[in-house]
């Protein structure tokens, strides 16, 4: 076979990897049993060759979810020895150094063989409801509250399922049949991934991947290389202050394009935290690099090599590379922040490219619903635990509006209120775009959203807040506004806490409004027929179309005339 005719084959194969990894995915979310599986896509699945590097991702997951496991397939390959990696083995663990950073994440690993020799692997990744421990917040002191810990390890040594694994986890956590279900489809995915490289391998006569490989890290990475090189070989810093637990954290950076690299160095950021916000490095990077490559190359395939020029520091024990044992269940929230901070600083180096700021972390909250206990409950009355991700506005962009209630950088999807209240006696009472909380610019910040939840008839729950952007909301840039700040509340006007586990009475409701994206560039600079359709849609009130857009009152009368009559936009 020709050079050229081997390039065109070996682009085919790469084609045909990505595709093989998105069914991959799309098999977990139809098999899973947690909604934040089967409806928010928190998951990620990846084929790696036999070094554990890995050569592509699928389009479905989340960035913290494959950047950090593109990271965590050398640590299985390690802990279990290769003279110990069988066919039919799979294996599993939710270490947060060695995973993707919180216990809540279930990682596993299955060796791919062909033709009695192994050619790779296929990993997947998905966010469990519980695990065990003080639940799934903020509240805790050390990991050992946070939940159960499985280091890596044999879920099935050459196809047999360890049995006292599962009883162990099944005996340690709130919804054991959910839990249980979600490994078995973490598994079976990735049986999936391997039927259909197997089949691949066979079409095209492959006895190993070794040379499909070479060809997608080498053309990876010079093609990396490449876009870094036409960047300013400059230095910049940049910083933010975001909520914390109980008091304010700064995440700081320093980026700096160095020719075949690009570095991002993170030291004077906060210290510690005493509770669960703080964040392993493996997970700052991860979505330090995503912010970096969408910014520069963002339609270059992910995969070892092209994440491999983005380099990333941080002093141990800081927010950003908390050793064990610290507390790190909502990472998080620190962790969806890294993007922005990087972007602050990555602005004064290449003008005119990336985002305002978002609402960052994702609006998520979970209930722990039970049976009153202030008068006697109803005989159907049941303990369940909802977790429900929600999202704020993102972002304005150089040329776009931001989006509305969607999530950036994390990319999961908003729940369906249907299926929150499948999932377990709880009642969302309001759910609805937040007219204002895009802040006002050239380009327009994404509107944040309401919601009100409670309980069925019979039943008091704790919630566990995990919200930010409380008293820091999303700063504009370049003369953009900044976004509305969330808020949270009970119903009769009592204030609650954006982070931690609060109690909820019977009867009683919790009232959020969650954060609105900054607006980009000067808002005089705004287009008069944006501003009509922003007031006609509802998106921003005659008086924002007035006071920061400068929208006369006669053309605000039109809008509304033409509202009035059905036939506006």
């Amino acid at each position: 076979m020709s050079k050229q005719h081997l390039k065109v084959a070996y682009q085919v194969m790469w084609n045909r990897l990505i595709s093989v990894v998105e069914e991959q995915a799309q098999a977990l979310v139809r098999t899973a049993f947690s909604t934040s599986v089967r409806e928010a896509g928190d998951l990620s699945a990846g084929v790696y060759d036999v070094d554990g590097n890995m050569l592509a991702q699928a389009v479905t997951g989340t960035p913290g979810h494959v950047n950090a496991m593109a990271d965590a397939v050398p640590h299985f390959i390690r802990r279990i020895g290769r003279d110990n990696i069988h066919d039919g083995d799979v294996y599993i663990t939710n270490d947060p150094w060695e995973g993707t950073g919180h216990l809540h994440d279930i990682t596993m690993v299955t060796p791919s063989f062909h033709d009695g020799a192994l050619v790779g692997f296929f990993a997947c990744t998905a966010h469990i409801v519980d695990i065990g421990g003080r639940g799934f917040g903020a509240d805790a002191h050390s990991v050992y509250e946070e939940g159960l810990y499985i280091p890596i390890m044999k879920f099935a040594d050459k196809g047999k399922v360890d049995e006292t694994l599962t009883r162990i986890i099944r005996g340690n956590v709130r919804e054991p049949d959910q839990l249980i279900g979600d490994i078995y489809a973490l598994a079976t995915c990735n049986e999936i991934g391997h039927r259909r490289l197997v089949d691949m391998m066979a079409e095209f006569s492959l006895a190993d991947l070794n040379g499909i490989a070479e060809f997608i890290l080498v053309n990876s990475r010079r093609a990396t290389l490449e876009r870094i090189a036409a960047l300013p070989q400059q230095s910049a810093s940049g910083e933010m202050t975001m909520d914390g637990f109980d008091r304010p954290i700064t995440l700081k950076v320093k980026v700096s394009v160095e020719g075949d690299r690009i570095v991002s160095d993170f030291t004077g950021s906060s210290d510690l935290d005493k509770k669960g916000i703080n964040c392993p490095l493996v997970y700052a990077k991860a979505y330090a690099c995503y912010a970096l490559k969408v910014a520069i190359a963002p339609e270059i395939p992910n995969n070892a090599a092209s994440l491999a020029p983005f380099e990333i520091k941080a002093p141990e024990n800081s927010i950003v590379n908390a050793l064990h044992p610290a507390p790190v269940a909502l990472r998080h929230i620190v962790g969806h922040f890294v993007p922005d901070a990087v972007y602050d600083a990555f602005d004064k180096i290449v003008p005119g490219l990336v985002p305002a700021e978002g609402a960052g972390c994702l609006c998520n909250f979970q209930v722990s619903l039970r049976p009153r206990t202030d008068a006697p409950a109803p005989e159907d009355a049941r303990r369940s635990e909802v977790l429900t991700f929600n999202s704020g506005g993102s972002g304005a962009r150089p040329d776009h509006d931001g989006l509305n209630a969607t999530a950036f950088p994390s990319g999961v999807m908003t729940m369906p209120i249907e299926a929150t209240e499948h999932a377990g006696p709880v009642i969302i009472w309001r759910k609805e775009l937040r007219p204002d909380s895009g802040g006002v610019g050239k380009t327009r910040g994404g509107l944040g959203q309401y919601m009100e939840v409670g309980a069925q008839e019979g039943h008091e729950f704790d919630i566990q807040a995990m919200f930010d952007r409380v008293e820091h909301p999303a700063r504009g840039r370049r003369g953009g506004g900044a976004g509305a700040p969330t808020t949270i509340s009970q119903d009769d006007g009592s204030a609650m806490n954006g982070k931690g586990k609060q109690f909820v009475a019977h009867g009683r409701r919790v009232v959020m409004a969650f954060p609105g994206g900054a607006g980009y560039g000067d808002p005089a600079e705004r287009s008069v027929e944006l501003v009509k359709r922003d007031l006609a849609r509802g998106y921003i009130s005659a008086e924002t179309a007035s006071k920061n857009y400068n929208l006369s009152a006669a053309d605000i009368a039109e809008v509304q005339a033409a509202v009035a009559r059905g036939d506006a936009l």
